[in-house]
């Protein structure tokens, strides 16, 4: 799974630490979740689209392997 965190990030001019704290987890999750490292809950993909306004199908790329 690939997503676009870091770009919506950017455009909403947000720091990870205060994504972080919409969204309730800490910044190094939103570190490894910008880094691929990291598959987030379904709440947490869920709690992450909505701070950008987006689907999370837009925010989340799920590859096929």
């Amino acid at each position: 799974m690939t997503n676009q965190i870091k770009v919506y990030r950017a455009k909403f001019d947000l720091t990870q630490a205060e994504l972080a704290q919409k969204v309730n987890v800490r910044r190094e999750t939103i570190v490894f979740l910008e880094k691929n490292k990291y598959n987030p809950s379904l709440r947490l993909a869920y709690d992450l689209s909505r701070v950008f306004s987006v689907t999370i199908e837009e925010l989340f790329s799920f590859n096929e392997e």
